[in-house]
């Protein structure tokens, strides 16, 4: 018995299926470009050993506490917010997740977990609360070994450049460690600057200050302000990094005068801008940010449509990103025309624009990319990073926009080892689309490969400058 049945995610029907092996078998091997995702830097920069199981896959990884959540476990008894795990309490956490594996059947998170249990561990026998501690014993024993470091597994994965998420006050030490190692490995930061640009960040006004300090700007005034944030992004770019990334709760823009914007900025500084003031402050940045790409030639990210930090009590125990996050609709036509109407024809400029509300796919994103020659898809993201949701991808967007203006696959994580699963599912799923076309007699399978082949590396590279 293995957990991976060789055909998963391909059509039922026996010839598309059989185009989509064909199609599969000459992409499977191909390098992994991970140019968006939540890992940490620390770990490629030390090279130390993963401590356990639990802390490994369960506590960094919002898909499973989050499953757990839901069904009434305290996030304590996960080990959020618990700091360093004792070895007795991270096998108690182990056999917990264990017992609730069930919970995981039908989601991509089972497809995730089963595939690194058997491809990296060589573990064919699926996770029960019986046989818990056997799994526990025989992951935590090949941890403890030097081919599972952090270095070996980015070789073992075939990754060719992975990007990590730093906020713009990350001094970008260990970025800076891993340039001075002369390691191979590509490690990219990605400038996010939420906390300094969204006046309900938690800190704000501190963390605008903070960033004057770190740049020798008065972050006080609106012109120092953008001075600190354009030499940050330098700072950010010296190290590799060849993007931004934007989470804002919608995407909303402005263009606004520059008297006009100086005098926002006062109010938001100075703590006394209403929430509709602060809307349009967080609309005039992302327009700030465009105009700042055209400079320094970062690609833009936008990430809108979370209503973050749903659940109070979590966001109050236990701080951000802890699995409290809930889509929203959003709007992109009128959201974006002010930024776009400014600097929507730029073709030096990239903006990738993703989504949590699928009804926009048809309706309006695939729309404006296949029209703005700033405009890229990004692929599939969060609830929607699944086999279903990214078969809706391809459905709603290439009829309108083509496989050529999105940007092919990232894998948005902080879970190491999901790394390769994610990029199986993903090419699997675009395997099976392309297979469907063909026996549709809508492409030959010569060119069916060539786009397979080409979204998951120059479409990458490409989108992301790479």
């Amino acid at each position: 018995m293995t957990l991976l049945h060789d055909d998963r995610l391909f059509p039922a029907d026996t010839e598309t299926r059989t185009i989509a092996r064909r199609i599969y078998r000459q992409i499977q091997d191909m390098p992994i470009l991970s140019p968006h995702g939540h890992l940490d830097a620390r770990w490629f920069a030390e090279d130390l050993a993963f401590p356990d199981p639990a802390t490994l896959f369960i506590v960094p990884d919002h898909y499973i506490f989050r499953m757990l959540y839901s069904q009434g476990e305290p996030m304590e008894r996960m080990g959020i917010g618990q700091g360093a795990l004792e070895p007795a309490q991270a096998r108690a956490i182990w056999r917990l997740f264990a017992s609730r594996y069930y919970l995981f059947r039908g989601t991509p998170t089972r497809l995730w977990l089963d595939y690194a249990f058997q491809e990296l561990f060589g573990i064919e026998e699926r996770l029960t609360e019986g046989n818990a501690d056997r799994h526990y014993d025989a992951i935590a024993e090949k941890l403890a070994s030097p081919e599972f470091r952090p270095r070996a597994l980015y070789d073992r994965f075939r990754i060719e450049a992975l990007s990590t998420t730093n906020s713009a006050l990350d001094p970008l030490a260990d970025h800076q460690k891993l340039r001075a190692s002369g390691w191979h490995g590509r490690i990219l930061p990605t400038f996010r600057p939420d906390s300094v640009v969204d006046p309900d960040f938690d800190g704000f006004a501190r963390n605008v200050r903070a960033l004057g300090e770190m740049h020798g700007e008065d972050c006080l005034h609106w012109i120092g302000y953008l001075n600190a944030l354009a030499k940050c992004r330098w700072r950010f770019k010296d190290l590799g990094c060849t993007a931004t990334d934007h989470g804002h709760p919608t995407a909303r823009t402005e263009d606004l005068p520059a008297e006009e914007a100086a005098r926002l900025f006062r109010l938001v500084i100075e703590q006394q801008a209403d929430a509709a003031q602060r809307e349009m402050f967080r609309a005039q940045m992302l327009t700030e940010m465009a105009r700042m790409s055209l400079d320094d030639g970062l690609v833009m990210q936008i990430h809108p449509g979370s209503v973050r930090n749903h659940n109070r009590q979590v966001h109050e125990r236990f701080g951000r990103d802890m699995g409290g996050d809930i889509p929203a609709a959003t709007d992109y036509v009128h959201a974006l025309g002010p930024l776009l109407n400014r600097f929507g024809n730029e073709p030096s400029l990239t903006i990738i624009l993703f989504t949590l509300d699928e009804a926009a796919y048809s309706r309006e994103l695939a729309p404006l990319a296949g029209h703005y020659p700033c405009l890229l898809l990004g692929p599939p993201w969060w609830f929607y990073d699944s086999p279903e949701g990214m078969l809706r991808f391809r459905e709603l967007v290439t009829e309108t926009a083509g496989f050529y203006n999105t940007a092919g696959f990232n894998d948005d994580t902080r879970a190491f080892l999901s790394i390769p699963a994610r990029h199986d599912v993903a090419r699997r799923i675009d395997c099976s689309y392309l297979a469907r076309l063909v026996a549709e007699h809508r492409l030959e399978e010569a060119e069916a490969v060539e786009v397979a082949t080409q979204l998951f590396g120059e479409v990458v590279r490409k989108a992301y400058r790479l």
